[in-house]
């Protein structure tokens, strides 16, 4: 059955005169006759007494009526709540984000939709990628802030960076299930205290600092990045591991040792640290991407946050 011949019978039934209801439709006199006449062969049963002034429903159409109106006000209450879907004045928005893309990137673009689109219920979970690629597959977040992993760029003339074209097995993100937005090319800088030899110095190399200690955040983790991020030969000498940011500046603060320190997490760097940029021929770079995933529709909030997540990478770029 099709809504047009309810939205048909329900005018006639109001106004008792299919040229009323015509003309309030802007249908033609036949046109409303005909589609009555439809919608009576398709109920199988007779909906309005022809009178010589007008029509009045029959029993069967005085049983139909409520049921066409309350199908009518439905499907009109859908259609709003897409309508204000589409235009952001309701709706849902999950973002996941890495630990230093929390301390100003996303919150930045966080702040931005929420004064675009006041209506929209926000989120935010922080984690490792590979734990935020798991909630996007699960359907636990709608974007996720992910990086690759840092590679080390050297002067050789014949290294080529091969995560610029997104093939690198670095990367560590399946392109067949996650589309990858690219955001910003984060840069690893050098924490040292600010009684440092070298603090100074705006560029080191990180020869330089073969003989001092890095203060790291994991065992592990830390190790992998180190790995990533140094040249090959180069053995950092790891003495302490303090998890969390604030306890590992605040040993690189008491001169304890040096640390590696993403672009992204410099605005929660403390003042008596030196932030010190790596030489060209040592500088690893790691990309950062808002991460979807393939073949899932994306909801408009995504895809309006996507725009406010690329203005706010601007500032780090």
């Amino acid at each position: 059955m099709e809504t047009q011949l309810l939205e048909v019978f329900r005018a006639v039934a109001r106004h008792g005169s299919i040229t009323a209801a015509a003309r309030q439709l802007r249908f033609t006199q036949s046109a409303v006759s005909r589609q009555i006449a439809a919608l009576e062969a398709d109920i199988g049963t007779r909906l309005f007494d022809r009178l010589p002034r007008g029509v009045t429903l029959s029993e069967e159409g005085r049983i139909l009526l409520p049921h066409a109106e309350a199908l009518l006000d439905r499907l009109a209450a859908a259609r709003r709540d897409l309508d204000e879907l589409r235009g952001l004045g309701s709706g849902r928005l999950r973002v996941g984000a890495f630990p230093t893309a929390v301390a100003a990137l996303v919150p930045r673009a966080l702040a931005s939709f929420r004064t675009a689109y006041p209506q929209v219920a926000l989120s935010l979970v922080e984690g490792m990628t590979p734990a935020l690629l798991d909630r996007l597959t699960a359907g636990e977040a709608d974007v996720a802030v992910v990086s690759a992993s840092p590679t080390a760029q050297t002067s050789s003339a014949g290294q080529v960076d091969a995560l610029a074209a997104g093939t690198s097995p670095a990367l560590q993100i399946d392109p067949a299930r996650f589309d990858l937005h690219h955001l910003v090319d984060e840069r690893l800088l050098v924490a040292v205290s600010h009684d440092h030899r070298l603090a100074r110095r705006r560029t080191v190399r990180l020869a330089e600092l073969a003989d001092d200690p890095f203060i790291v955040g994991s065992a592990t983790d830390e190790e992998n990045l180190l790995r990533a991020s140094v040249p090959s030969g180069f053995q950092p000498r790891v003495d302490i591991v303090a998890a969390e940011w604030t306890g590992k500046l605040g040993c690189v603060a008491a001169g304890l040792g040096v640390a590696l320190v993403p672009a992204l997490a410099v605005r929660g760097t403390p003042a008596d640290i030196t932030l010190l940029s790596l030489h060209p021929s040592d500088e690893s770079i790691r990309r950062i991407f808002a991460a979807t995933v393939v073949g899932r529709s994306r909801p408009p909030s995504v895809s309006r946050f996507l725009t406010h997540l690329q203005q706010a990478a601007r500032a780090f770029g």
